[in-house]
């Protein structure tokens, strides 16, 4: 992926807003217990469009459902760009395009969308109003990724994955704050438009953060270093990472915690199971601090309502030139 794509950059003239989110509050300390038992939930048919960050949970997707006894989800399709903001997606000719023609045909219940850094991104509207079109019960999921060169700015910017292992949370919660404020912003203005939420928030960047809280606490078996969870200096994710984000979207598909779900173990690897239910707690944790996520309260439809710490929420975090 290309350094000079927008889903990696953060402006100078970001600087300021970064400064000021320096002290937002992290997500909730601890998530609610699930329910003893589930009621039965209808199977997903999900087309998941993305980059790298995000596309790998289509398949682990079915395998998540089929272990919480949910028989018939559908893998509708993948539509891939490496870097990609949701407008390139949607500039994909339409002869090729296999998200629009997915969102057209009225055959998906779930589209997932991951954004790119600058937001709003006008296409994540563009690709409501396709699926809603032909299909009023639709559901689109946005992604908000986690940050690559964990978001800092050059100099201090990473260059080697090793570098991770030194930076700290203080330094993380800033661009993923700024991220995720821009596409909620968009997000609530998107459901207030419609009059009812239509568009939910997969706060992966969060559930990573989480993680990397428990490996400098060291408490993340079998993980001792920050590095461990990424395979580049960019931030692609090794296989924690990977199955955090897609516990964090069944959460958001299904309303069901993943917490408990017998799945992606590792017979005679006790570090790698106990780290798996942590990373079935971490995602639940996630998904339930946030209400766009659709299982964290009610969620706010109206743009410009106060944000968790009592701020204004912009429509946009765009930094002017």
């Amino acid at each position: 992926m290309s350094n000079r794509n927008p889903l990696f950059r953060c402006p100078r003239s970001a600087l300021s807003v970064l400064v000021l989110l320096t002290a937002a509050p992290a997500v909730a300390a601890a998530p609610k217990a699930p329910p003893a038992s589930q009621p039965a939930v209808k199977a997903q048919r999900v087309f998941v469009c993305g980059h790298s960050f995000h596309v790998f949970v289509a398949r682990p997707l079915e395998e998540l459902a089929g272990a919480a006894g949910i028989s018939g989800h559908v893998n509708a399709g993948v539509q891939f760009i490496g870097g990609s903001s949701v407008t390139q997606h949607w500039n994909v000719p339409d002869a090729r395009n296999r998200a629009k023609q997915a969102a057209a045909a009225g055959k998906i219940d779930v589209l997932t969308l991951s954004p790119a850094w600058l937001m709003p991104d006008p296409a994540i509207d563009k690709f409501v109003e396709l699926a809603l079109k032909h299909n009023r019960d639709v559901r689109v999921v946005v992604q908000q990724s986690w940050s690559a060169w964990d978001g800092l700015l050059p100099p201090n910017r990473i260059t080697r994955n090793e570098q991770r292992d030194g930076v700290t949370i203080a330094q993380l919660r800033p661009p993923l704050e700024l991220m995720r404020k821009g596409i909620e912003a968009q997000l609530r203005a998107i459901n207030g438009k419609l009059g009812r939420q239509v568009v939910f928030l997969a706060p992966v960047g969060d559930a990573v953060l989480l993680l990397r809280e428990k490996v400098i606490a060291g408490q993340a078996p079998g993980i001792t270093k920050q590095s461990q969870l990424f395979r580049d200096p960019i931030g692609h994710g090794t296989e924690p990472v990977q199955r955090l984000a897609a516990y964090v979207h069944f959460a958001v598909v299904y309303r069901r915690s993943p917490v408990g779900l017998r799945v992606f173990q590792k017979p005679g690897n006790d570090d790698w199971n106990r780290l798996n239910r942590l990373l079935q707690q971490l995602a639940w944790q996630a998904v339930q601090a946030r209400p766009l996520s659709g299982m964290g309260g009610a969620p706010d439809l109206v743009a410009g309502e106060a944000e968790d710490d009592g701020t204004p929420v912009r429509a946009s975090v765009r930094p002017r030139r």
